[in-house]
């Protein structure tokens, strides 16, 4: 499983080892977490980053087959710091619980966000925008998402070096730095949005807008050049 797969079936599973932790009803795990500096609040807590934990190991551990390679200490510990993250998250977000399922597979579900988030980032720690900025031709340095791997004839493959030297002119001289930069780390480069928004100093609604308005700008200049989406599909899928 990777970070992008359906969170509705790993709270479930992550429970399967978490009958440990004492019962409660949702009402009573809401009334004990809410009862600020009591003996019943600091059960609760503790309780919750339990469960908490043993959900994120068992997501870890069996869900996750790019981890594979991590010794079961280091799982373990991988799971300690991120139940503490998850925990706080949980307790943050209580008036957003509406009661539609458990409240320990709600819990769950945040606790396996904030366990994807902290791998995405972890990820992409090393990647910085300002490396989009710097002079040299990106689509070429990049892998094409589209093209497939069937070998052209020279006609077809100088067709396709044009039309790469087009996108990359219509890139560096029709977009803004911001279009840029978001564009190719997105759309080129395969980079999350979340990332792409923290290293922007912006939020995904506002990074959405920015991508939106670059793609358009971008379409319309390539289109003025008598390059359709089209065209450019089945040129680069032959």
């Amino acid at each position: 499983m990777t970070d992008s797969q359906d969170l509705n079936t790993v709270p479930t599973n992550a429970q399967a080892d978490a009958s440990h932790s004492p019962d409660r009803t949702n009402d009573q795990w809401l009334a004990d977490l809410r009862a600020v500096d009591t003996e019943a609040q600091a059960r609760a807590i503790q309780d919750l980053k339990d469960r908490l934990q043993r959900g994120i190991f068992y997501y870890l551990s069996r869900e996750r087959s790019d981890l594979s390679g991590l010794s079961h200490h280091e799982i373990t510990q991988m799971a300690q710091d991120l139940a503490q993250d998850a925990t706080l998250r949980v307790i943050d977000n209580l008036d957003s619980f509406r009661g539609d399922s458990l409240f320990t597979t709600w819990a769950t579900r945040i606790a396996v966000r904030v366990a994807i988030s902290d791998l995405r980032r972890a990820r992409y720690k090393d990647f910085s925008l300002d490396d989009l900025t710097a002079d040299g031709d990106m689509l070429s340095a990049t892998a094409n998402p589209i093209a497939s791997d069937k070998p052209l004839g020279p006609e077809r493959s100088a067709e396709r070096g044009e039309v790469l030297s087009k996108i990359q002119t219509a890139l560096d001289g029709v977009l803004t730095d911001r279009q840029y930069r978001a564009l190719v780390a997105h759309a080129v480069q395969g980079i999350p949005l979340e990332i792409i928004a923290d290293q922007m100093g912006t939020n995904r609604n506002a990074l959405y807008k920015l991508l939106h308005d670059a793609r358009r700008k971008l379409r319309q200049h390539l289109q003025s050049q008598g390059l359709s989406m089209e065209y450019m599909l089945n040129l680069f899928q032959e």
